[in-house]
């Protein structure tokens, strides 16, 4: 089975060369390997000469598209090279690889189309939580996607998150640039495909900083509730939904 990690980076000089070790280092403890692209986001940092440096797997975006322009490139990666399972990974290093068979687990054994991992179903899986404006919205906008979609997921906003076959095909032509997690995940629940969390353990970032604030967080939590709404309208005015 052909497993890709989508490593969307934009300045993450002080992150990027242990994440890509670590792959390495799972690689050498285990049977099942996995194959990474790492793409660099228009990095203004050293994030690309590490990569070069290094050898590392690279595709290098010269104007920073934005997340969600940065994990379509790689879902076109993994559609183009027939890979079965692709996995949106951090460059930030908050992803425990350690998690990758979890989420993959129940794709593999046709449980699901699409796999996201939770802070929230085990608390007990992750010591870092988040902050609490960021939990507030987690709750606002998994109460909006069990209105529209009539589905409960506990935490939208994980960009941890393992894809088969029909959903790379889908992000490949189609993903969300705005708020790709949660509206993505609305694009897949509205087309009827079967979406699982499992609790997984995160990290807090070592390196670098956020570039969300309290404000951000609000604006976010307000913006990305109106999209998903509109998104999911939009979706079953069109019919777009899986046979």
């Amino acid at each position: 089975m052909k497993i890709l990690l989508i490593i969307p980076a934009y300045n993450e000089q002080e992150n990027i060369e242990k994440v890509c070790n670590n792959i390495k280092e799972y690689n050498e403890k285990n049977e099942q390997k996995l194959d990474y692209i790492v793409i660099n986001d228009g990095s203004k940092d050293n994030t690309l000469k590490i990569l070069q440096d290094n050898k590392f797997n690279h595709i290098n975006l010269v104007h920073n598209l934005g997340i969600g322009g940065a994990v379509q490139t790689g879902y076109k990666y993994a559609y183009e090279n027939n890979y079965d399972i692709a996995i949106q990974f951090d460059g930030d290093g908050q992803h425990d690889i350690n998690y990758v068979k979890n989420i993959c687990e129940p794709i593999i054994n046709k449980q699901a189309d699409m796999c996201i991992g939770t802070r929230y179903l085990d608390k007990t899986s992750s010591e870092f939580q988040s902050t609490f404006m960021r939990r507030l919205g987690k709750n606002i906008i998994s109460f909006m996607i069990k209105i529209c979609c009539k589905t409960r997921i506990t935490d939208p906003t994980s960009g941890f998150r393992a894809a088969n076959k029909n959903i790379i095909e889908i992000f490949a032509k189609d993903y969300p640039t705005e708020y790709p997690e949660p509206e993505s995940t609305v694009q897949v629940l509205a087309k009827k495909y079967a979406v699982k969390e499992i609790p997984v353990s995160m990290n807090e970032r070592e390196g670098g900083t956020s570039s969300i604030n309290i404000w951000k967080s609000i604006d976010y939590m307000f913006k990305v509730s109106l999209a998903i709404i509109i998104d999911s309208v939009n979706l079953k005015k069109k019919g777009d939904v899986r046979k």
